[in-house]
């Protein structure tokens, strides 16, 4: 089973602002209307694993940003229910992290998707992660939602790749050494 987290940060960090917003992110020049790998990533996933507040952001969007053939995991301890048109789409998961990988294995899914800040924390505090992905976007917000928060463990990692998109984004991708 692979944990894979793939994000974009600021240059200091952040993968939003203390509101949750990601406006610096759809500013973005994108001519080509590029969508810098992403779709490339999301064939070798079974899954997508966020958090409660990462998919109210989701919801959000104009598009569904996903394959409707990935199952998506909501990680809540207070959502109880999901809107209508998304029941079938989207499945709340709680309780421990080692538990629910488990199960989703049982079910065939091998390879997740890790996304929304909390969730990678609790993921990484864990040392569920096998690989990140990670595009930094040249803005400076200054404050926001940092994507690593303080960790017991030291977890170390090693860089694979990294690739220039659209002479500004910087994606890099480092593998868990364990």
């Amino acid at each position: 089973m692979s944990n894979t987290v793939y994000i974009a940060t600021s240059i200091d960090g952040y993968i939003a602002r203390e509101d949750g917003s990601i406006d610096w992110l759809m500013e973005l020049p994108n001519p080509n209307n590029s969508d810098y790998g992403f779709s490339v990533f999301l064939e070798r996933i079974d899954g997508i694993m966020m958090g409660r507040k990462t998919f109210e952001t989701v919801l959000g969007f104009n598009e569904w940003p996903y394959p409707k053939s990935k199952p998506l995991f909501v990680l809540s301890n207070s959502l109880d229910e999901l809107p209508g048109k998304l029941s079938a789409k989207v499945k709340i998961v709680r309780g421990e992290l080692k538990k629910i990988i488990e199960l989703l294995k049982d079910e065939g899914i091998n390879n997740l998707y890790i996304d929304g800040g909390k969730t990678i924390q609790s993921f990484l505090k864990e040392d569920l992660i096998d690989e990140m992905i990670i595009t930094r976007i040249p803005i400076l917000l200054g404050s926001g939602i940092p994507l690593f928060d303080k960790n017991n463990l030291e977890l170390k990692f090693e860089h694979v790749e990294t690739e220039v998109y659209n002479n500004m984004l910087v994606r890099s991708k480092y593998l868990r050494k364990r």
